[in-house]
């Protein structure tokens, strides 16, 4: 059997190079970091006989350059940045086996996000809860603020209802810590039954979706958005998605709830979002993406004090390219044996 030419142009060290390398010596791997589409066209133009890509990044004649390419692992968790290349335009194959030089396995690093974006959720919650930035603020002036009983007063966690939109590896895990907290978690999924197959770092989540007492359909979002005192937003982006929460979900939740957007910016209409805290349909939102990244500097977003500001940061952990290794090695394995890859893009849904 011929070997394999990988190529990754993401930048990882020689440790973690070595476990790729280590799946199989008919592997052979090569790195060349890029920053952009151009570049990476220029790294497949001087590995014309890749098999498999590691990128983030795609340039759109990537099937021209790399006419051998049957397998593109991303970077991301989210795939919407390449939603309309060419390559997301054929069928999905589920294998090696029967992938064709059109037919490219598309995979992503969906699952390795799930311990920092549920923590960085209860950060925002807490924060919320607690008034946190009223403490710093206060802190910052040495002020020890009258009134504490009704500043900080405020409905614990504990019996409170959390509802998840999206109830995939990181809604899992957030799911998972609500339970801990003691909340009762209701969740929205597209489908009923357990979730496709896909990867889970560290027994994260809930595989078995055993935790949410209730489980809710799209066409009903706005009878499980009434019942929630906060709502995690934790969706891929797709032409379904989009703005997906608008006024009239807005307005279906109780003026007391606090929504917390980790996903994509495009999910939430930002326009709906200021007149719902202004206005008091809702108490207040963490954003951690936005429609426009950077956040312009003119959105009215930065000056609503019931608004925790991030800069799409939620993903952020030294551990990223530890767990993004390890799934890239499972999935080594199973493109070798022929067996079915892990988080596989579904190109008719989009994730």
């Amino acid at each position: 059997m011929g070997t394999i030419q990988v190529l990754s142009t993401r930048r990882f060290t020689d440790d973690l190079l070595d476990q790729m390398k280590a799946v199989s010596p008919r592997l052979r791997l090569s790195q060349q970091t890029c920053h952009n589409a151009d570049e990476v066209a220029a790294a497949l133009a001087d590995h014309p006989d890749v098999e498999i890509l590691y990128s983030f990044h795609l340039p759109r004649n990537a099937l021209e350059i790399a006419p051998r390419l049957r397998w593109l692992q991303l970077h991301s968790a989210g795939a919407n940045h390449i939603l309309d290349h060419p390559i997301m335009k054929h069928d999905v194959p589920t294998t090696r086996d029967v992938a064709t030089t059109r037919d490219v396995i598309n995979t992503t690093v969906s699952g390795i996000h799930a311990t920092p974006i549920a923590e960085y959720v209860f950060a925002s919650i807490l924060a919320f809860r607690w008034q946190v930035p009223v403490w710093t603020h206060c802190q910052r002036e040495s002020r020890w603020p009258s009134g504490r009983w009704n500043l900080y007063a405020r409905p614990e966690l504990r019996d409170s209802t959390l509802g998840i939109v999206g109830y995939g590896s990181i809604g899992r895990e957030v799911g998972r810590l609500g339970k801990a907290f003691g909340m009762h978690v209701l969740a929205l999924r597209r489908s009923p039954g357990q979730a496709k197959e896909g990867y889970a770092s560290e027994h994260t989540g809930d595989r078995a979706g055993a935790i949410p007492e209730q489980f809710f359909s799209p066409d009903q979002l706005h009878e499980m958005l009434s019942e929630c005192d906060y709502v995690v937003v934790a969706l891929p982006l797709t032409p379904e998605t989009k703005h997906l929460v608008g006024e009239a979900e807005f307005r279906a939740m109780k003026p007391s709830a606090y929504l917390v957007n980790i996903a994509r910016g495009a999910i939430v209409d930002e326009q709906a979002l200021v007149r719902a805290v202004r206005e008091g349909w809702i108490a207040g939102a963490g954003l951690d993406v936005f429609e426009r990244e950077p956040l312009p500097d003119d959105s009215p977003l930065w000056a609503m004090d019931n608004v925790l500001i991030s800069p799409h940061v939620a993903g952020f952990t030294p551990r990223y390219d530890e767990r993004a290794t390890a799934l890239f090695v499972e999935n080594l394995g199973r493109y070798l044996s022929g067996e079915p890859m892990l988080n596989l893009i579904d190109k008719a849904r989009g994730y």
